[in-house]
């Protein structure tokens, strides 16, 4: 028998005939303009397991949300069924409720947001910016979509000087703060925090910790740790967040050292210090401290492990390449592994080309992430570097066909306050021809110090030699070292933040090139902090 489908629009149910393909539910909902339509549309999702598929479900709460005849609690509804959290349902819910309004529900749903471990981005900070300017602050300036176009730090500096302290600490300041982290955009934190100097406000412990994560998260480990020492009363918050920063930023021992403080000053250690403390072991290759310290929540600190403690010892152990060991740890597990565990495993895989184990993580990845283009890249990784290239094509192939895209790698750096963005081959920029001279003199000054293209690094199925080299100069991180160069005066550190792994020819690069220009340079991945300098990076090549 035919199927029946509900068509928007029409008074009674249309049958489809047998010789024309039956509407997607997603381009149903395109046709809505009534709310009993989109609700239609969400029973036929619901009947054909679409609201299992993230991107269909997140679609769907966007309707409820932000449509002119939507509706606020179908959407938190829909957004909280899905069970992979998913930046856009949530960015989707928060502008839905500023569309109406409700200021004080979408800083709450901010709120849900942290606790529930979904990843902010650009766009969460411009709608809770635009939500703390509707609680009563002056001025109608959206601060944060003027900031996060073109990093334009009089902008902060004129809603700062127009409003009361108290709303700056209470309202602007954390969140700005917070903002400023996430897109690396360390001179406008160092001005909010020469604001709040200069105005003898008070540095709490939550103001102290929003300090400690910004310095961090922009790799300014002198400043955070200045922060910290400001913060007179300091939390069991302060002392994660500076712990914290120094796990993510290589400097894995003093972020033990920290630890002693913490305890000789009376502050009892939380599951999320150990988390902080674990990952510091990790990335500093500090197996057997990490073992030991994981040994002790239980019997000395009364702490149950939790699946972020035990996905630590597992990136831990295959860091170390102790594959044997992973592998025991994970029988061992009360919970059954989450996606950021098999994501880190198959990463270590990746490291040391354990094809075997690696494929096994990529499937089981796949099950828990169906939606995450990470977890077919990754996959499609380990693939390409066995050679199986009909295995690539076959993942390459999946992806089409749910409509899965990866984003491009990007990378951005700050120079006068301003942000500026690459991807990779970028010729967009105003100064791409100076980038692109810079970029040869680069390369002439990294052949007189031995370097050899990792060709291997480019994971396509490309036989010319030549054209993986191109490739691999042109990677987004080196288009913005190129422009840090020609546009900072010689010795300034150059600041960039990636948003997906470095790979290990940049890796490479990098090192060299902090000696050749006897630069600082420093670059946030999506996994951790590298520091270079004189030829070394602070990861140890451990990451």
């Amino acid at each position: 028998m035919t199927p029946t489908v509900l068509i928007p629009h029409s008074p009674t149910p249309i049958s489809n005939p047998q010789n024309k393909p039956t509407p997607t539910p997603l381009s149903l909902l395109q046709l809505c303009n009534h709310l009993h339509e989109a609700k239609q549309v969400h029973a036929l999702m619901v009947k054909t397991s679409q609201m299992s598929h993230i991107y269909s479900a997140s679609r769907l709460a966007e309707f409820y949300a932000v449509s002119e005849n939507g509706n606020l609690d179908n959407a938190e509804t829909v957004t909280n069924s899905i069970q992979v959290p998913y930046t856009f349902a949530w960015n989707t819910l928060i502008r839905g409720n500023l569309k109406k309004k409700n200021t004080h529900k979408a800083i709450s749903l901010y709120d849900q947001m942290m606790c529930k471990s979904v990843e902010p981005d650009r766009f969460t900070f411009m709608f809770v910016l635009k939500a703390c300017t509707g609680l009563g602050l002056r001025g109608n300036v959206n601060l944060l979509e003027g900031y996060a176009g073109n990093g334009d730090g009089e902008l902060v500096r004129q809603v700062f000087d127009e409003m009361p302290q108290r709303d700056v600490v209470s309202w602007i300041g954390i969140p700005v703060l917070t903002a400023i982290a996430h897109l690396d955009a360390l001179a406008q934190g160092k001005w909010i925090h020469a604001y709040i100097r200069k105005h003898g406000i008070e540095v709490d412990e939550n103001l102290g910790s929003a300090l400690v994560n910004m310095y961090s998260k922009c790799g300014c480990l002198d400043g955070a740790m200045e922060a910290f020492d400001e913060t007179k009363r300091k939390s069991i918050d302060t002392w994660n967040a500076m712990i914290g920063g120094l796990a993510s930023n290589g400097r894995s021992l003093e972020a033990i050292d920290l630890l002693s403080r913490m305890e000789n000053s009376k502050t009892q250690p939380n599951a999320i210090t150990f988390s902080c403390i674990l990952n510091a072991c990790s990335h500093g290759g500090l197996v057997e401290d990490g073992l030991a310290y994981f040994g002790k929540l239980k019997t000395v600190y009364e702490i149950e492990p939790d699946m972020a403690h035990y996905g630590c010892v597992i990136d831990l152990l295959g860091r170390a390449g102790l594959f044997d060991k992973v592998e025991e740890t994970m029988k061992l597990m009360p919970m059954e592994p989450d996606a950021i565990t098999w994501r880190s495993l198959l990463s270590a895989c990746k490291i040391h080309n354990n094809f075997g184990l690696g494929e096994k993580a990529g499937l089981e990845l796949i099950k828990l992430a169906p939606d995450d283009h990470a977890s077919y890249i990754l996959l499609s990784n380990i693939y390409a570097m066995a050679n199986k290239w009909d295995a690539v094509n076959k993942v390459r192939k999946s992806m089409l066909e749910k409509g899965i895209k990866k984003p491009p790698g990007c990378s951005s750096i700050e120079v006068d306050g301003l942000v500026h963005e690459f991807i990779v081959g970028d010729t967009k920029h105003w100064a791409s021809k100076e980038i692109y001279d810079m970029l040869e003199e680069m390369e002439a000054k990294l052949e007189v110090a031995g370097y050899e293209p990792d060709t291997t690094q480019v994971l396509l199925d490309i036989e010319e030699q030549d054209v993986k080299q191109t490739s691999l100069g042109h990677h987004s991180e080196k288009l913005a070292v190129a422009f840090g160069f020609i546009s900072t005066k010689p010795g300034t550190t150059i600041r960039v933040f990636n948003n997906i792994r470095m790979c290990s020819d940049c890796h490479s690069t990098m090192k060299l090139l902090s000696m050749a220009y006897n630069r600082d340079i420093i670059i946030r991945d999506s996994n951790r902090f590298h520091h270079f300098r004189e030829g070394s990076c602070s990861c140890m090549d451990y990451w």
